[in-house]
């Protein structure tokens, strides 16, 4: 990379979820759905893409917004939300995009000739005999699109949710929600040639995978000449993989991708001690420059409402399917951040309170955690490419005693002194103790941070530093009274 990266990999102020990721020519684009931080619902943004070079995932463009919700003839107020897309790209040459509309149970399509200009509303994937999938009672519900277009010219659409959709919602049709589902599409890309197909039941369902049955966030890729099928499993906060020589299957559970709290990787399964508060996640596979990555996206500020796009890279097993991924800081900077300089607090990995992890998507979640650190950000979303100083600032809100935050990983040895920029919202004082062991067993530095609750950043005394060489996560503990903001640290 020619400039660090981390996770995020996209600026602080934007909330792009959902992201599958794509290389046509000679770069990276990512698409996802569009949060609006602060809003009450999900998606309430218009579609943007990102893109990067393959050759330096670290230089990501904003290329604008690519289709807007109010393009779809039957959204012309812009009351219903469009949900996580993909893309692919035709044998005509054009590029499609595939489109959740909202909970009502329909895929739509646009159509633009380049990968990240403006797309045009094209229509909405249907039957040979013209009605829409989704509005006749029965049908499997179609929802988050997963599409692949083959080299033979045919086009594979997966999709499937498994919670069952109130009629109302879909428009007085009681879909069905027993199975992620595959349609082949006729070379115009909206017309259902085959199916739909049941292939991934879902938890209950004869089938299922066990303890990781199908969820949502169907994704579909090609490893070496078998089909990798990538979704969201039933616990919500991990992304799994199946692995088969067909498209239909049949299909092999091959484990998790990556977690947001980190479980499964060292046998701990247990969403209370997790390395982060619990929400959805959905993402896609990339193969770039001879590595294999897992696009995913994490929470903030306590609900599922505020989702950011994050990566991390893939090892491949000798059976072909990949390890798990731990969910790090450093994500697509190919190794650890440099051991020295200034550092956003908003790119922590680790996030707990002395009582342990919960959900930001269960109810009065804001209630249930209270007492938690989070990750937030004082003013709106939006795009400040112009006037950058002017962008929000994001920081992990309500630190208090025995809160833990956690970054991964550093080149520790490098630097002997650090200093942290925080402030009080509610007056405390105490002590930020730094390890590189969750466990605390050894303490490589305490910096001292008092105050009363007020908006300005204070900043600490800079304070000696002794971490081991090597390549070393950092904790920070808050110990002491009140509740503290934590903006970032300076390692020199």
């Amino acid at each position: 990379m020619k400039k660090q990266v981390v996770n995020p990999y996209l600026p602080s102020w934007e909330y792009v979820p959902d992201g599958e990721p794509h290389l046509f020519g000679d770069r990276v684009y990512v698409y996802g759905s569009h949060d609006r931080f602060g809003a009450p619902m999900f998606c309430v943004n218009d579609y943007v893409a990102w893109s990067a070079p393959a050759d330096d995932l670290s230089s990501w463009r904003y290329e604008g917004v690519i289709y807007r919700r109010r393009q779809d003839p039957a959204n012309r107020l812009g009351l219903r939300s469009l949900y996580a897309p993909d893309v692919c790209r035709g044998s005509d040459g054009r590029y499609y995009l595939y489109y959740a509309f909202d909970f009502l149970g329909r895929i739509g399509v646009a159509v633009c000739d380049t990968p990240a200009g403006k797309y045009e509303y094209y229509g909405t994937v249907h039957f040979a005999d013209g009605h829409i999938w989704g509005t006749r009672t029965g049908e499997p519900f179609p929802f988050d699109p997963g599409v692949l277009a083959e080299d033979d010219g045919s086009v594979l659409l997966y999709s499937g949710f498994a919670t069952r959709v109130p009629a109302i919602a879909s428009r007085g049709h009681q879909l069905e929600n027993r199975a992620g589902v595959l349609v082949r599409l006729r070379s115009d890309m909206v017309t259902i040639e085959e199916g739909p197909k049941e292939l991934f039941p879902v938890k209950g369902q004869k089938g299922a995978f066990p303890d990781h049955a199908f969820f949502e966030a169907s994704s579909i890729r090609k490893v070496g000449n078998r089909y990798c099928f990538v979704y969201s499993s039933e616990y919500n906060h991990e992304l799994c993989h199946a692995m088969a020589d067909t498209p239909e299957g049949p299909w092999t559970f091959c484990g998790t991708l990556v977690d947001l709290g980190d479980l499964y990787l060292d046998g701990n399964a247990d969403e209370r001690h997790a390395a982060n508060d619990l929400g959805n996640t959905h993402g896609g596979l990339l193969f770039c420059n001879g590595h294999w990555y897992i696009f995913y996206h994490r929470q903030t500020n306590r609900t599922s409402y505020a989702r950011q796009a994050c990566a991390e890279e893939l090892k491949m097993r000798p059976d072909g399917g990949f390890y798990q991924a731990e969910v790090t800081s450093c994500g697509l900077n190919g190794g650890p951040l440099a051991g020295s300089g200034r550092y956003e607090a908003g790119i922590t990995c680790r996030l707990t309170s002395p009582s342990g992890t919960g959900r930001v998507d269960v109810p009065f979640s804001r209630l249930v955690l209270r007492d938690h650190p989070y990750v937030t950000q004082d003013g709106k979303d939006g795009v400040y490419l112009d006037d950058p100083e002017d962008a929000p600032v994001q920081y992990i809100a309500n630190m208090r005693s025995g809160a833990v935050a956690g970054f991964k990983y550093f080149r520790t040895g490098v630097s002997d002194s650090i200093s942290a920029e925080y402030r009080f919202r509610k007056a405390g004082e105490g002590v930020l103790e730094v390890s590189t062991s969750t466990l605390f067993s050894s303490v490589c530095a305490r910096i001292p941070v008092s105050g009363r609750r007020e908006k300005t950043w204070r900043n600490s005394p800079v304070c000696p530093l002794s971490c081991p060489e090597g390549k070393q996560a950092l904790y920070f503990r808050y110990t002491g009274s009140g509740a503290m903001d934590f903006l970032s640290f300076t390692l020199s």
